[in-house]
């Protein structure tokens, strides 16, 4: 029986984007001394948070499928059955990133 993740609130499941090391030519090239923000696609986020009223308010930042930027210090890093995950506030997010594509078809939608 397979387990599943479930965030709380206003937590957000961004499983890694493994970039790789970059090659010129068949020299490797090592990305050390470089602090880049993590890339991942969102797996499953949260309801959102209860504001100081009681309502819910909901992630707006991102959804399902996204890929997201987050720091690399202030996320929660975990290894699930195998897996590695991230466990991160919505508010932590730093960016979702597009395609050209994607950004035009949203334009032609918020018309």
């Amino acid at each position: 029986m397979s387990k599943t993740i479930t965030p709380c609130n206003d937590r957000i499941l961004i499983k890694p984007i493994d970039e790789g090391e970059q090659t010129y030519g068949s020299i490797v090239i090592p990305d050390m001394g470089k602090e880049k923000p993590e890339m991942g696609t969102v797996i499953a986020t949260g309801p959102g948070r209860l504001s100081e009223y009681g309502k819910m308010i909901p992630i707006r930042s991102c959804k399902v499928g996204d890929t997201v930027l987050i720091p690399k210090i202030g996320s929660l890093r975990i290894d699930f059955e195998g897996d590695e995950y991230f466990i991160t506030q919505d508010r932590e997010v730093l960016g979702v990133v597009s395609t050209p594509q994607e950004k035009q078809d949203k334009e032609f939608l918020d018309l």
